[in-house]
């Protein structure tokens, strides 16, 4: 699940960049314009993905390094 969240989030912060450099929003190109099911189904997906994502911060596994 965290390798599958990890990806979901990879996607949607090249997606993010896209927009935010070219005005390009990758996910509604390649699944029909924003409003698409399709699109609206993998941006809910990516934005799950972000949520589990913050459990990262806390696990004590976590490659983050100690302060």
């Amino acid at each position: 699940m965290d390798v599958i969240a990890l990806i979901l989030s990879i996607v949607g912060s090249l997606n993010w960049g896209l927009i935010g450099i070219f005005q390009f929003d990758l996910v509604a190109w390649l699944f029909g314009g924003q409003s698409g099911i399709i699109s609206r189904i993998v941006y809910t997906l990516v934005g799950l993905a972000g949520l589990w994502c913050i459990s990262f911060l806390f696990r004590k596994d976590s490659p983050l390094p100690d302060e």
